[in-house]
């Protein structure tokens, strides 16, 4: 399936604009490393410290606006930061957290169905109030499901993917609590997978998330959905074509360190 030129332009220029603004502001490290520019070069290490300014811009914002790109593309509703407000009244609080609690501790499978049947059943309706959790990385509404997610770093580790599990556990509250009928489905999404062509390491996160219902996914799994198809590899394609259009500046750029 391939994604509508529109989108490929958007998401092109996108790339271009953010990449070349990194180009152009780019400047060589301050801190003097002898040793590294002796080894490795001084043009390769100044190449090694954008490339981590590029992984950031892409941590902070990139993928999402590709994502929003992609579903807007699909015709589905999406938003990026999206402002989820909501109130949760304490027997629900303690829910949640005896929920999470017994996920940790191996007492409870994850069920995704069955955490958002128990929340929806102990949720009381509050005021629309911001919470220390309302900022969600993306939100998409595909027909009536609306989908919430945060979309996080290749690899955390087991500490922040338990507490991105209490997130979304209170993310599908503040959403009942302003409509208690409302089709919520609250997810993570990792941008692509480390492991690859391995599966992605899943087995540290088991016994938090409903892997089987989609409550993670990651790379292939994570664009599909939000592109309403099999769009992935036309995804890679665009990052391969936008590289090559991009190829002399960066060079030139960091010719300029040798």
């Amino acid at each position: 399936m391939k994604i509508k030129n529109s989108a490929r332009n958007k998401i092109k220029n996108l790339l271009l604009e953010t990449v070349r603004q990194k180009l152009y502001n780019y400047k060589p490290e301050t801190e003097y490393m002898p040793f590294h520019y002796r080894l490795l070069g001084k043009d390769k290490y100044a190449m090694f410290s954008f490339i981590q300014s590029i992984n950031t811009a892409f941590g902070t914002s990139i993928w999402e606006q590709i994502a929003v790109i992609l579903a807007e593309s699909a015709g589905y509703k999406a938003k990026r930061q999206y402002t989820l407000l909501g109130e949760i009244n304490e027997d629900t609080e303690k829910l949640i957290n005896q929920i999470h609690y017994k996920l940790r501790k191996g007492e409870l499978k994850p069920n995704k169905i069955e955490e958002i049947k128990l929340i929806r059943s102990s949720i009381k309706t509050g005021k629309p109030k911001k919470d220390p959790d309302s900022i969600v990385d993306l939100f998409i509404a595909i027909k009536k499901e609306e989908n919430y997610f945060d979309i996080t770093s290749a690899k955390p580790n087991i500490k922040e993917f338990a507490s991105l599990k209490l997130k979304l556990l209170r993310w599908i509250a503040l959403r009942l609590s302003q409509n208690k009928k409302a089709n919520v489905f609250t997810r993570i999404a990792i941008p692509y997978n480390p492991y690859y062509p391995k599966p992605y390491q899943r087995w540290t996160l088991k016994n938090l998330y409903d892997l089987d219902r989609g409550e993670l996914l990651v790379g292939e799994e994570f664009w599909n959905f939000v592109g309403g198809g099999d769009i992935y590899n036309d995804l890679l394609d665009i990052f391969e074509e936008t590289g090559n259009i991009l190829k002399d500046e960066i060079d030139k750029k960091f010719a300029e360190f040798k």
